[in-house]
């Protein structure tokens, strides 16, 4: 990475239906990103498994572990992906890592992918579209105008108190993980985060990620439409090997 370059980092939350990692999967997939390194922590459950984004046989050997950085340096992005839940306690120290990171890399804006429980939207959230994001104080003022162009919405606070005080508003943000934490804490530091999220319900998350994949593209471009004006094409992403497995491996003939 070319050290005047204002690069743009994603990475998902590890949330209800796993769709920002789902979403992460496709970019990484579609644009091709070469891994450039590992993210050491002892935040996450340990996990190895096969190239999850195999193309022949020779590189499906190769081998992944819980958390992995890409990059595409001509596209000035990098992306963390994180495969495995958080070990009990740890979403604190795990989230003053991520942004410690973020700080001594000066990336230029943060996009955390995540997603939250449809079942616990209030009324105002039961409404149109199931797409929203959230904006740091750091980014509210040159991309907030942009944003709220797009097929999204800002998403709503609720009060903190029902009931008893409305006037006090909070976000809530339930099966979103380390949404909630990583952006208030990105927010006191000054920290240049974007919050996409998706409100869906745990099953085939398929189209939930490819939903999202769809508005993050919306914004940022980064595969190329037919014609300004043509409605977002979910083909365009290129679905990672690994997805064959995504609801196991099928049932085995000697049960038969």
């Amino acid at each position: 990475m070319s050290s005047h370059a204002p690069v743009m980092s994603f990475q998902p939350a590890v949330s209800v239906g796993n769709v920002g990692q789902l979403a992460v999967d496709l970019v990484i997939s579609t644009l091709d990103m070469p891994k450039v390194g590992y993210f050491y922590t002892d935040c996450l459950v340990p996990m190895t498994g096969n190239n999850p984004y195999a193309t022949t046989e020779e590189n499906a050997t190769e081998l992944c572990i819980n958390a992995e950085v890409y990059a595409v340096p001509s596209k000035e992005l990098v992306v963390l992906q994180l495969r495995s839940p958080f070990v009990k306690n740890k979403y604190r120290p795990f989230c003053q890592t991520i942004l410690a990171w973020v700080k001594s890399c000066g990336f230029a804006k943060i996009v955390l992918l995540s997603s939250s429980h449809a079942y616990q939207r209030n009324d105002q959230q039961l409404h149109g579209t199931s797409l929203r994001y959230l904006l740091s104080s750091a980014v509210e003022k040159t991309i907030g105008s942009t944003m709220e162009k797009l097929s999204g919405k800002e998403l709503e606070q609720v009060a903190a108190f029902p009931g008893v005080n409305d006037d006090e508003k909070v976000f809530y943000i339930p099966g979103g993980g380390i949404t909630k934490l990583l952006f208030t804490e990105s927010c006191s530091k000054g920290i240049p985060m974007v919050v996409l999220l998706k409100f869906c319900s745990e099953g085939d998350n398929i189209p939930d990620a490819l939903a999202l994949a769809d508005y993050l593209n919306e914004w940022l471009h980064l595969t190329a439409t037919q014609s300004e004006n043509s409605s977002l094409k979910s083909s365009r992403w290129k679905i990672p090997s690994s997805w064959k497995l995504l609801f196991g491996s099928g049932l085995p003939p000697a049960l038969f």
